[in-house]
């Protein structure tokens, strides 16, 4: 059987070979993805197409094609350095994106950028197409990187050919126990092969480490939810009033800037705008409804509801169903088709409002609504909001994503231990702070352009008691 492990070696040599030829570039995308993961992915977006925090990667190299591709390298490690001496296409860059500075990433060597853009480009990970109408950047790539189809093909007859390559070395040492008159010799058959002590111990070994594999991989996601979207109570949408109306987050979230949590706005929060906005560009008056239906204000009157609490579910159904139809009505007075379905849209709505607003625990419309909790922490992490916004001045797109293009928000990011990491890597600290006058020796690299800024790192952000207490 020593031959069978030899031939199985020198398949998974060619499919590494492979592998290593596949990238034209000269770098691997399988190790960019690790460098992106770590050093990019807290800014930019993982389809290489779309805007975040920082610009879409995609075509990055044919964006920087009229310059020596040792000033993309710079660029990379020491941004803020070629803005300063005037680089051309970094003064670009910094007046298309400012205030966002870009981390700088001295410690990535060549060929981990060499790596980084093999990620860039390579299709199995994302698709470099750049939206904007940018000059010289085409529409689409060409399609280059990893088959996995063909991979696939490529390991089944591999396997095939081990197991003829087997058998022929079987009927050899057969002939060869003939030829020196080994009555006794007999020819191996396939399942003979396929049982023998070797091939048997190696199936076994394959399957522990898949199997470990597997189950390290999944370990490492329990408990994360990236890309949760849960049904909301109300359709409330972001890209309405974060996006279009550019209403600012900290207005509704005031937590954020003072406290651990960013806090849910309160009904009263948005009852600022809505008793005197009392319809929707989508959805009319029905979302807008429950609001009022929640906090015990009468749209007809304009006046909150006294005891509104102690009202009957009939009285409060009364009370809402009038305005539903009023405002019906009055939205739909020159169409007489429209007219006929009062009755039929204020039972809509109405059932509506008491499916959003009540649940097993809360049988009453009146009350605070029960919103769905998004990103939730694990209970041994500690994590302020106010520390991050009003102190560290992070964006908060830089952990949520583009909320204002949100039209139902998700978890955009992992929320994982590697990403806040990472972040604090990278995040460079407001270092005039009379907290930081301690750190003499860093204001002295600072001031002799030793040093181009302090991270979180720096200043002991990746102490172990810092998140867990």
């Amino acid at each position: 059987m020593r031959q069978l492990h030899i031939v199985f070696l020198m398949a998974l040599l060619f499919l590494g070979n492979i592998a290593i030829a596949q990238d034209e570039g000269g770098g691997d995308p399988a190790l960019g993805d690790a460098i992106f993961g770590l050093q990019c992915a807290t800014c930019h977006a993982k389809d290489m197409k779309t805007n975040a925090t920082g610009p879409a990667l995609g075509g990055v190299e044919e964006r920087w094609a009229d310059y020596p591709k040792e000033d993309l390298y710079t660029w990379i490690r020491y941004s803020q350095r070629m803005i300063s001496e005037g680089h051309p296409r970094a003064l670009e860059l910094w007046a298309d994106w400012k205030p966002t500075v870009m981390s700088s990433f001295p410690q990535l060597t060549d060929a981990d950028i060499d790596n980084l853009l093999a990620y860039i480009n390579n299709p199995k990970y994302a698709d470099p197409v750049i939206t904007g109408g940018i000059e010289g950047i085409p529409a689409e790539a060409e399609e280059k990187g990893i088959n996995k189809p063909l991979f696939i093909g490529l390991f089944v007859i591999l396997a095939l050919l081990a197991l003829v390559l087997a058998r022929i070395i079987s009927n050899l040492n057969y002939l060869a126990e003939v030829k020196e008159g080994n009555d006794g010799a007999r020819r191996r058959t396939l399942v003979d092969v396929l049982t023998s002590k070797g091939v048997i111990g190696f199936v076994i070994f394959a399957l522990v480490v898949l199997a470990g594999y597997t189950t390290v991989n999944n370990a490492i996601e329990l408990g994360r939810q990236q890309d949760y979207m849960p049904e909301q109570p109300i359709k409330f949408s972001h890209e309405t009033h974060a996006g279009i109306h550019e209403i600012e987050c900290q207005y509704c979230h005031t937590g954020a800037r003072r406290s651990k949590h960013s806090v849910i706005p309160g009904t009263n929060t948005c009852m600022n705008c809505h008793r005197a906005i009392k319809a929707g560009p989508k959805y009319g008056t029905q979302e807008i409804t429950k609001i009022y239906a929640s906090i015990g204000y009468d749209p007809n009157t304009d006046k909150y509801i006294e005891d509104y609490t102690e009202l009957s579910q009939e009285e409060v159904e009364k009370i809402y169903k009038k305005w539903i139809g009023d405002s019906y009505v009055k939205a739909n007075t020159d169409n007489p088709k429209a007219l006929g379905r009062v009755d039929e849209v204020q039972d809509e709505q109405w059932e509506e409002i008491v499916a959003s607003l009540t649940t097993e625990l809360k049988p009453d419309v009146q009350g605070e609504i029960q919103w769905v909790r998004i990103h939730n922490m694990p209970d041994h992490v500690y994590f302020n909001h106010a520390q991050h916004v009003a102190v560290g001045k992070v964006e908060c797109q830089t952990c949520h994503g583009q909320i204002q293009e949100m039209e139902v928000v998700y978890q955009h990011s992992p929320l994982s231990m590697g990403w806040c990491i990472n972040c604090h890597r990278q995040s460079q600290v407001q270092f005039d702070n009379e907290y930081y006058d301690s750190y003499e020796t860093y204001h002295k690299e600072l001031e002799s352009g030793d040093r181009e800024g302090v991270s979180v790192e720096d200043v002991g952000g990746l102490g172990c008691q810092k998140c867990h207490y």
